[in-house]
Parts: structure tokens; sequence; C-alpha cells
């Protein structure tokens, strides 16, 4: 059994203040920024992969159309997070889209060239990451597993768990996880509907088990939620 707080570890790890070549001097006066705003993509499928990126500010949607142009959301990034790091093990083509969800969104590219340069010269960038890419695989196959074998309540809940284990932070029996993530947000990441969610959530407040806004969720008691 994965322990799911070491899963999340790294996935919450702020890269962006070790890696982002703005941090290294020798790299500091050629790099730029790229601004994004609200929808727009910053790679598509099929696309030459060659860069890998970081969110200096925003959020990043990760996912892919299906052959019925059906949308698969993988995962959403917020600052510090990194994604297209499967160039670094070799890909070539872009099988996932990355798309800006936010106006003013601010990316951090970085070369495949210039971040062995940097895991070269930092052993301890090079564990994380290596470790980050592994770690996210096996969140995507605990996904998978919960898609094909649980029912939409039971995705939701242990959503909400993993995001605990993830970011939250405990106050005695609660557990109180900061996020960003609207009701369609969870919807698109548990494969559900908005109203699916929002009906559940609902539910689960009535219950006094979670409390919740646009900014924090609540979870009373970890070990009762179900």
């Amino acid at each position: 059994m994965v322990n799911e707080a070491a899963l999340w570890y790294f996935e919450s790890v702020n890269l962006y203040n070790i890696l982002c070549p703005h941090k290294v001097k020798a790299m500091n006066e050629k790099h730029t920024f790229n601004a994004y705003t609200k929808n727009q993509f910053i790679y598509f499928q099929q696309e030459s992969a060659n860069h890998i990126y970081m969110v200096a500010k925003g959020r990043v949607k990760i996912g892919h159309y299906l052959s019925d142009g059906k949308e698969v959301v993988k995962s959403i990034l917020t600052t510090g997070e990194l994604f297209g790091e499967l160039a670094l093990a070799g890909e070539e083509t872009r099988k996932d889209f990355a798309q800006s969800m936010d106006n003013d969104t601010t990316i951090c590219p970085l070369s495949i060239e210039e971040l062995k340069n940097l895991m070269f010269q930092d052993k301890e960038l090079s564990f994380k990451i290596l470790k980050l890419v592994g770690l996210r695989l096996m969140k995507l196959e605990r996904k998978l597993e919960l898609l094909v074998f649980k029912d939409a309540r039971t995705r939701v809940i242990e959503f909400l768990k993993d995001m605990a284990a993830w970011k939250g932070k405990k106050v005695g029996f609660e557990t109180l996880v900061p996020t960003t993530l609207t009701h369609k947000d969870i919807a698109s990441l548990t494969g559900t509907s908005r109203q699916t969610v929002t009906t559940i959530l609902n539910e689960l407040k009535e219950k006094n088990l979670i409390n919740f806004d646009r900014k924090k969720i609540l979870i009373r008691d970890l070990e009762k939620l179900a």
C-alpha cells in the first residue's frame, strides 16, 4: 500500500525557487518568462517536446482529447509546479496538451539541455525531479483505478482525501485544505459532472463531515469521511 502522504509530497514541492533559470545567475540574463491569457494553449497534443515548464503564476490544465473529441483532464497545476517533464524521459511529441486557466498566467520555460545542465550540477535536484516523475505516474495509476472501479461519490471522496494528504494542514481532528479548484475543476479531475460534485459536497456538508468555500475545504475528521 503506497503511503498517500509520500505520494503527494513531491507534487507539492515548489521547484520554482531552485529550478527557474532566473534563480541561476549564469542563465538569468538570457531567460524570459512567457505570459498567457485564460484558455490559451501553452502546447498542443502532437507538438514537439523540447522544453519543460514551471508555473510561475496562475493555473495550468494538463489533459488530452479522445477520438470522439471528449476532453480528459489529468491534472491542474499551480505556482511552482512542473509540467512537460516527460520530454526529459525521451518523449518526442506531446501526448497531452497544456492550457492556461487564468488570465495573466506566467510560465517559466526551460530547454531540455538547460535542465540537464542544472541536474548535472545539483544531484539533489536530479533526485527530486526523478522522484516527481515516478510519483506522478503512480498518481495517474491511482486515478485510473478509481475511474474504472469506483462510483462517482467514492471518486469525489477519495479526491478530497488525496487533497488532504497533499496540501492539508491538521488542526486537531480537522484538516484544512486551501484550494483554488472550482466544482467544475473537481468534476474534470474525477470524471464526474459539476452537478454531481456539487450534490456530493453539499451532502457531506449537511452531514457536518466537511465545510467549504471558494478558497478552502475543511474536513472535520478524515477517518469519518465516507
